[in-house]
């Protein structure tokens, strides 16, 4: 969904070929939940970014990949006669087959419908069902699909780490190569993967800067000495700027491998990293943590929602 909210088009709206692309497997299928989603389903076709709200997509998600067995589980809980489940039947349903039953009952003690009445507040999209204590199969979905049965733990999704300790104490997520597509010897090279990467948590992204050869002479990234495309260096500060901290608000290092040998060129990438990225690029070192022998690199914690660069003189 962040994804595809990302890859507009110029107007601003989401393509409708982004999505056959995403689900390629059966196209058909794809116009078909897009049509019943009342959105439009034409390749060439786009759609308003406040027409393809988390609960249409939801919607479309259910259309494209219906889940039967939910059916079965909606009425063997107890809405074989009617079409929705009460907080006392979902109260048995999750401590009698959702709850581990290894989990300590003193630690983890099984849910009070008090409890699963906010569930339901949380999921059952019908207000007058939710307000009654009851909850319909769309509801039931969103709470089966939702973080309370995610397969990750959600203490494993917290961000427990200490991130106060200097930058160079930390491995950091890192991208090699960060514009291709496949190949490094004949691969195509798009400015995308560096929304891709960025979107997916890499705090260390590849720019390997050339010398432009046209005649407006501007810098280029590509794989030298190749056969690999070439993209340009502005856009790929602009894709930069857009992803950098959309996931994660810790700072992200630019790792150029700067091959431009012209002095004009190299000004432009001066002026584009600075007029796109503003005050988020580090120009200067942090008044607490001056470049001398002894005094050790600001932490992430410092850094958050800065852009490093990482480039040899």
């Amino acid at each position: 969904y962040a994804r595809l909210k990302l890859q507009l088009n110029p107007e601003g709206r989401i393509p409708v070929k982004n999505i056959f692309r995403m689900f390629s497997a059966d196209r058909k299928r794809v116009e078909t939940a897009l049509e019943n989603c009342n959105l439009p389903s034409g390749r060439n076709d786009s759609i308003p970014q406040e027409d393809f709200t988390s609960e249409v997509y939801n919607m479309f998600l259910n259309n494209i990949c219906p889940r039967p067995e939910l059916d079965h589980i909606f009425s063997e809980v107890g809405a074989k006669s009617r079409p929705y489940l009460t907080v006392e039947q979902m109260t048995e349903f999750i401590n009698s087959k959702q709850r581990d039953p290894r989990l300590n009952e003193i630690l983890y003690p099984p849910l009070k419908p008090e409890q699963v009445q906010l569930l339901v507040d949380k999921y059952e999209p019908n207000a007058l069902l939710a307000q009654k204590g009851q909850i319909s199969m769309e509801g039931f979905a969103r709470y089966l699909n939702g973080e309370e049965n995610s397969i990750i733990p959600p203490e494993k999704l917290d961000q427990s780490e200490d991130m106060t300790f200097p930058l160079s104490h930390y491995f950091i997520n890192s991208s090699h190569n960060t514009y291709l597509t496949a190949g490094q010897l004949a691969g195509n090279s798009s400015v995308e993967m560096y929304k891709q990467v960025l979107l997916s948590g890499c705090r260390c992204i590849e720019l390997d800067c050339w010398k432009g050869r046209t005649t407006d002479e501007e810098p280029v990234i590509t794989h030298g000495f190749t056969m690999t495309t070439e993209i340009s260096f502005k856009e790929v500060i602009e894709a930069i700027a857009e992803c950098a901290f959309k996931t994660s608000p810790f700072p992200i290092i630019l790792s150029f491998e700067n091959h431009v040998d012209s002095p004009k060129q190299q000004a432009k990438m001066a002026e584009y990293c600075r007029s796109i990225f503003g005050d988020a690029l580090l120009t200067e070192p942090l008044e607490k943590y001056p470049l001398e022998s002894g005094v050790p690199l600001p932490s992430p914690t410092d850094l958050k929602g800065k852009i490093l660069v990482k480039n040899k003189k």
